[in-house]
């Protein structure tokens, strides 16, 4: 199981990131705050004061199609935020 899939890149994790030390990422619905923070630490060499997750839902969808009417939704995420120790930072881009 490959518990981090990708960080979030949002403006609002970007403000976290400068102003709180917070870090964003989507995470496998299954992983658990313990093994959440290992993958951070093991991945990104930083230590990890806490993590927070949150699940958002998956939205409703609906198509007007020559068919018909067509609904579904879309896949549930798992989010986590993670807070760095004071003056520790990850660089997502690194260097090119």
């Amino acid at each position: 199981m490959e518990i981090l899939l990708r960080p979030l890149l949002t403006e609002k994790t970007q403000k976290q990131q400068n102003k709180e030390g917070v870090f964003g990422f989507l995470v496998d619905k299954r992983a658990n705050k313990v093994a959440i923070k290992k993958a951070v630490e093991k991945l990104y060499s930083v230590n990890i004061l806490a993590v927070r997750t949150m699940i958002t839902p998956g939205k409703a969808k609906v198509k007007h199609t020559k068919a018909g009417v067509m609904s579904g939704r879309t896949s549930s995420l798992k989010k986590a935020f993670v807070k760095l120790a004071e003056g520790q930072v990850i660089d997502f881009y690194g260097e090119f």
